[in-house]
């Protein structure tokens, strides 16, 4: 992350969900988590943010956008207090 933030400047570092971002989550080092949801069932799969041990609460989406045959969501990740 240190040498992503550092390449990108002023610019916005995104991470993809798996492990990844999975980890990055749990180190807390994310702020927005985005999320496209299409009405598709595969019956199993994966978790969006892997192993994840720890609870990680999102505040309300603050943006939702309605596509076609998408859901366009973004959330804020809510900071312990």
């Amino acid at each position: 992350m240190a040498k992503a933030k550092e390449l990108a400047g002023d610019r916005t570092v995104a991470v993809a969900a798996g492990e990844v971002g999975g980890q990055v989550l749990a180190l807390g080092l994310v702020d927005v988590v985005a999320m496209d949801v299409v009405p598709v069932v595969f019956g199993s799969g994966k978790r969006y943010f892997g192993s994840v041990d720890a609870q990680h609460l999102l505040e309300d989406p603050d943006v939702v956008l309605q596509g076609d045959r998408v859901l366009h969501l973004r959330y804020r990740v809510r900071r312990a207090d």
